[in-house]
């Protein structure tokens, strides 16, 4: 795991639970924590299991024993990471949003699959079967070209549906929407 913020403690808890929720022979190995502070990622890694500790992200991608790298730092260092990942043959899972731009998007894409690589982009509820049916009606061009996307999905903890106001949205919300084109496109690798 490259970074150790918030999503890396989402992350690091979902890795040590998922065999609770889908049992498998394959349980995750937290071989590697990289971040800039050494002190605080060893704390960290002590915390969750992590077996070593890297302050490059270049040393975690291209260690012999990793074989997947988990981006969770700051957006913009997304890009050159997923790419080196790619290239290093290691399966690539990218915080959102994927990219700073459709540039660095596209960019991504085409190593990704020029490596042939697994990967994903940690979208929360990718895999509803509301987000399910929408890719695929996409996919078939059963709504033309597709000029824009927007989506909004309620989080309360109530029973109330609720309804995103434009005055509300945030710039993330917007940008997060926006890649997922990009990310679809990732995503076909998988299948």
């Amino acid at each position: 795991m490259i970074g150790y913020g918030f999503m890396g403690k989402a992350h690091s808890n979902a890795y040590k639970k998922v065999g609770h929720f889908f049992p498998s022979q394959y349980q995750p190995v937290l071989q590697v924590l990289c971040a800039r502070d050494p002190a605080r990622a060893k704390a960290f890694a002590d915390t969750w299991g992590y077996k070593h500790v890297v302050s490059d992200w270049r040393e975690a991608v291209m260690r012999d024993d990793v074989d997947a790298v988990d981006i969770c730092t700051p957006n913009n260092l997304h890009c050159e990471i997923a790419i080196a990942a790619a290239n290093a043959g290691k399966m690539v899972l990218c915080e959102k949003p994927l990219s700073m731009d459709n540039s660095d998007g596209e960019r991504m894409v085409v190593a990704i699959e020029k490596a042939g690589v697994a990967n994903t982009v940690w979208y929360n509820y990718r895999r509803i079967p509301a987000v399910t049916l929408a890719k695929q009606i996409i996919d078939e061009g059963r709504l033309g070209k597709d000029l824009s996307l927007s989506r909004a999905i309620s989080a309360g903890l109530d029973d109330q549906p609720r309804v995103a106001s434009r005055r509300r949205r945030s710039l993330a919300t917007r940008c997060q929407c926006g890649w997922f084109r990009s990310d679809w496109r990732l995503a076909r690798t998988l299948h």
